[in-house]
């Protein structure tokens, strides 16, 4: 859950610090480089596809999308869910607008904001600071490498009616207690991830669904940007002292 990586927090100014439950943000969705080779019987290795979607990401600036997502607890068994539109560009900028439930979380490749207007409650961190744990945050800004992080556990395939996708299975070569698997679900034909499945340590799932893809766009910078609404409680990101 993404308040883990905000843990640490100084509270300015009055009332209390209340902080939604929201999920992990994703993985190297556009940014995965070369791993080891795991080959299906067709003959398609986790390599080659890797390498197809590196090359895809280098001809994308930007990316907008649609997206469903749940997130479910193996301890409680219970399912949140929520939805919106998620926008990326390159040099770690992203925009996650919730519709469901009612929040926004912003990068500009500088500042993060994590905005809950109902709280009427803003987080505000230095993205380098979030980006230093190997988290899926930092994949998805293309922080990480993942041919040195991961290895591929499994690689196969899905065909149905709906879709033909890749799915690689994917595990931290270190212990993470944030992120202990992560599952890819790859279109075959544009070599875009549709499905994530992001796993922590304690079993937790999120699945994140993307859809209504389109990339390249000319989204401008200032779209990444946030401005702090008046009366928003701001609270700080302070790194919790080294033990």
């Amino acid at each position: 859950m993404f308040p883990r990586q905000l843990a640490g927090y100084q509270h300015y100014g009055k009332g209390r610090i209340r902080v939604k439950k929201i999920p992990l943000y994703l993985f190297g969705i556009f940014v995965l480089s070369s791993m080891i080779s795991v080959e299906m019987a067709s003959g398609v290795t986790a390599q080659a596809v890797l390498a197809e979607m590196q090359s895809r990401y280098e001809k994308t600036n930007d990316l907008g999308a649609g997206f469903l997502q749940e997130y479910i607890g193996k301890v409680m068994m219970k399912s949140q869910k929520g939805e919106g539109k998620v926008y990326f560009k390159k040099k770690g900028m992203m925009r996650w607008d919730y519709k469901v439930p009612n929040q926004k979380l912003i990068s500009n490749g500088h500042t993060l904001w994590y905005y809950q207007p109902e709280e009427t409650q803003v987080f505000v961190s230095d993205v380098a600071k979030v980006l230093r744990e190997r988290t899926p945050l930092a994949f998805l800004a293309g922080e990480g490498e993942v041919s040195r992080d991961f290895n591929v556990i499994n690689f196969s395939e899905t065909v149905s009616q709906k879709e033909d996708c890749f799915v690689l299975e994917l595990a931290p070569k270190e212990p993470n207690a944030v992120l202990s698997k992560l599952t890819l679900t790859v279109d075959k034909k544009t070599y875009t991830v549709v499905q994530a499945d992001v796993f922590d340590g304690l079993g937790n799932v999120t699945r994140t669904r993307f859809v209504e893809i389109k990339t390249n766009t000319g989204l401008p910078n200032s779209f990444f940007n946030f401005i702090v609404p008046p009366g928003t409680e701001v609270l700080k990101f302070q790194e919790a002292p080294k033990k």
